[in-house]
Parts: structure tokens; sequence; C-alpha cells
């Protein structure tokens, strides 16, 4: 396979084949991430696409998922999407599910019958980086959209048959905001009420723009125990019809999986025996992004 730099890829997709087919994000301006610093988004050439999804049907067969690397998958023109899911489905027939991160921009780019036609091609699960419901921490962190954007946005996905897997970070909001974040953020994930919800814990890298705020006194970084109840309060304000709801990213103090609404109340429960101090807390030394 043809890879170029770093790839990541979501926690669920660590046994899904792996086609590179953009490298980089086109948005790329995001204060908390470093993963594509210094990298020029780019769409990779067909005959390399064509090229690895040969080389992926000759050696990649006990894989039956597939994911679309890297951040901005979604933003390839439609018409050579199409052709690129083609050719996944002609060569690749076993698969079961083919996903990629999105972004605002990228579904906006994608009319409903367009993102429709790609669900029927095989496209089932796409990763939208919510990471906050609050406008004001939206802005903050450069993220490209409003809170408004994002709720239209991610019904526009759903309604297209497309399942969603949201990810919000506890913390991005600093000590200030904390509760309005969490509010917010559960406001927001109530109105797409998407499939899935990841919350991971903000850990700060190192040469990003809100590392360096949190090192002038800029930005302050909630603790643990502070992060511990802002989830709570963002679960108890978030309403899911059939949706799960984790915390259990290596970056989390406490692992939580709840499948909503059933697991609510005996989850919130658990997170209230944490800040009582009735369950111990991961230590730093074993968080991980």
């Amino acid at each position: 396979m043809n890879y170029q730099g770093n790839i990541f890829r979501p926690p669920s997709e660590a046994n899904s084949i792996l086609l590179q087919v953009t490298t980089g994000c086109s948005h790329n301006k995001c204060t908390f991430c470093g993963m594509y610093k210094g990298v020029r988004f780019s769409i990779k050439s067909d005959s390399i696409i064509a090229t690895d999804i040969e080389f992926a049907a000759s050696h990649c067969r006990r894989q039956n998922r597939l994911f679309l690397c890297d951040g901005d998958a979604l933003i390839i023109p439609h018409e050579r999407l199409v052709r690129i899911l083609q050719s996944i489905r002609e060569k690749l027939p076993w698969l079961t599910r083919i996903g990629a991160y999105a972004n605002t921009k990228g579904i906006a780019r994608k009319s409903p019958e367009q993102l429709r036609e790609l669900h029927d091609l095989g496209l089932s699960i796409l990763y939208m980086g919510l990471e906050s419901g609050d406008d004001v921490t939206l802005k903050n962190i450069s993220k490209g959209a409003d809170a408004r954007q994002m709720i239209e946005m991610g019904r526009k996905v759903r309604a297209a048959g497309i399942k969603l897997s949201i990810t919000v970070l506890l913390g991005i909001a600093g000590k200030d905001r904390s509760s309005v974040h969490a509010r917010e953020t559960g406001r927001v994930l109530t109105a797409i009420d998407p499939e899935y919800v990841g919350a991971l814990s903000l850990m700060l890298t190192p040469g990003t723009p809100l590392h360096q705020d949190w090192q002038t006194g800029h930005f302050q970084l909630p603790g643990s125990t502070e992060m511990l109840a802002e989830l709570r309060l963002m679960l108890s304000e978030t309403e899911l019809t059939d949706g799960y709801f984790h915390a259990n990213h290596a970056s989390n103090y406490l692992p939580i999986k709840a499948k909503l609404p059933n697991d609510k109340a005996q989850t919130l429960r658990i997170i209230d025996a944490a800040l009582q101090g009735e369950i111990g807390l991961k230590p730093e030394y074993l968080r991980g992004l």
C-alpha cells in the first residue's frame, strides 16, 4: 500500500483496510490538533488509489471493513469518489463496511442525493469531530463551523442513511466555560441524534496553538475531576433515540460505555461514584492520545 506521511484512523477502524485517498486535512486550522501540521492537503492520483485497491484485493481478504484515509476523504469531488467506491465494490466485494472522516465543509459539498448514492455504493459510516456544541468554544478553537452548521450537516448525513459517529472533547472549553460547553454539547448531540458518540479527554499537543495558550496562561486546562464533572453534565444533557455514548478512549480518566437511553441512569451513577472517590480514576501516566 502506498502511504504518505502518518496515517490516522478512528479506534474502531483498527482492523480495517486503510486506503489512503487523500493526504492531510483540507481545514487543518483547529488549535488543539497537531495531526496534520506541516502536511499539505492533496487528493492522491487515481493510478495510486487503483494500485492500492488491487493490492488489498490480493492481500487483505481477511478484513471485512475499509477506511478511507486521511482526514478529509469526503472532500473528493463526487464523481471521482463514486468511481473509487465502485472500484472498491468490484475488487473487494466481501466488505461489509466503508468509513471515512467528514467535516462540515465536505458534507456541505454533497447534495442529499449524492450522499445517498455514496451510501448505496457502500459508504456506511462517517466520523465527524464536533468537539463542542458551544459556539464560543468552536470559534476559539478555529473549528470552522458553528453549532447550527454542525446540527444541519449531522442531520444531512443521517437522512442519507449513513451512520454517524461524533467525537466530542472534554476540557476543550477550558475551566471558565466547562459547564456551558457540556450543556451545549449535549443539546447539539440530542439535535443530531447520532448512532455513536465518542468523548475524549483533551491532551495538549506541543506545537499547537492551544498548547502555547496553556503555556502562557491564556488557557486553563481542567483537571481530572473537572473533566469528569463535565462528562457527567454532558451525558445528562444528551438524549439519543438509540445510540452509544462512549468515553473509553485511552485519554479518558474513567472508561464508560453506555447504550442510550437504557444505560443512562446507571452510567450517571457510576460517574457519581467516581466523583465521590468510590471508583479510582486512570493515572496520568496511563493516558494516551
